[in-house]
């Protein structure tokens, strides 16, 4: 009686065993790769995924987003200026079938690649360029890796150039050279100033020359201004002009009352 109990123990704790292996879950984001007697059947998923114990074996494979931080590599750039430049890239398993089957590992493949692949591109470009022109650089490093990781069934969506370490001599060059350019634009710009201040002052000379009156009515302005803003008594001389034009109105008075005498 015992004997025939363990049996059927041992049976109900085989076949639990069985459909625990053989009964998979795939996520939203999970791929499972089968493999029936070492060649490959299909992908399957997501969901409830039947293997056959001992016959199938699965491999596991994620279809999310991967950040890999590619390490910081020596480069020399086109005008022989060492430098150590790190990057990130953004890359996902597109064909997970080719991801086991046409790589032994991908995610450590793509690195080396990337690493590879970043010292060929940067050593062909000048520091300017590799400075002031990374969306450029960032877009043929995307197309290249994109291109050698599609027959693994890998899709390189995005490589960003993270750091760009310069050797300190280089930094204290490009702080003087970037101090010499705003030296430069600012003389510039104090010069445009000086031309427009000398433009507007020949274009009032002209009026003045024209009209001169004008003159006399920006000299009562000063002194209006020099009376209000200072409580002081202010000795200023009048000008000859104003003297003149003065006179000549009291002279014409003059005529007019001995005219009516």
């Amino acid at each position: 009686m015992f004997g025939v109990n363990y049996i059927v123990v041992g049976a109900v704790i085989a076949v639990i065993m069985f459909l625990w292996s053989a009964i998979k879950v795939m996520k939203e984001y999970e791929r499972a790769v089968v493999f029936f007697l070492g060649r490959l059947v299909s992908d399957r998923g997501p969901g409830l995924v039947i293997i056959i114990p001992v016959l199938e074996k699965m491999v596991r494979i994620s279809l999310r987003l991967i950040t890999m931080d590619v390490p910081p590599q020596d480069i020399i750039t086109l005008d022989n200026v060492s430098v150590k430049v790190n990057a990130v890239v953004y890359f996902r398993v597109m064909d997970p079938s080719k991801a086991v089957v046409e790589v032994e590992d991908f995610y450590y493949a793509t690195s080396q690649l990337a690493q590879t692949t970043l010292r060929s591109v940067l050593g062909q470009a000048e520091l300017d360029d590799l400075l002031s022109e990374r969306e450029k650089i960032n877009h043929q490093l995307q197309g290249i890796l994109d291109t050698q990781t599609d027959p693994w069934g890998i899709k390189v969506t995005t490589v960003e150039i993270k750091h760009v370490d310069l050797p300190q001599e280089m930094q204290r060059s490009m702080a003087k050279q970037a101090e010499a350019e705003r030296e430069r634009r600012a003389k510039i710009i104090a010069a445009e100033g000086e031309y427009q201040a000398a433009d507007k002052l020949a274009q009032a000379a002209n009026i003045i020359s024209v009209n001169p009156q004008a003159l006399q009515l920006r000299y009562l302005q000063t002194l209006r201004e020099i009376a209000v803003e200072n409580n002081s008594t202010t000795i200023f001389p009048l000008p000859m002009d104003l003297i003149g034009a003065f006179m000549k109105m009291m002279d014409k008075v003059g005529d007019v009352d001995k005219d009516k005498e």
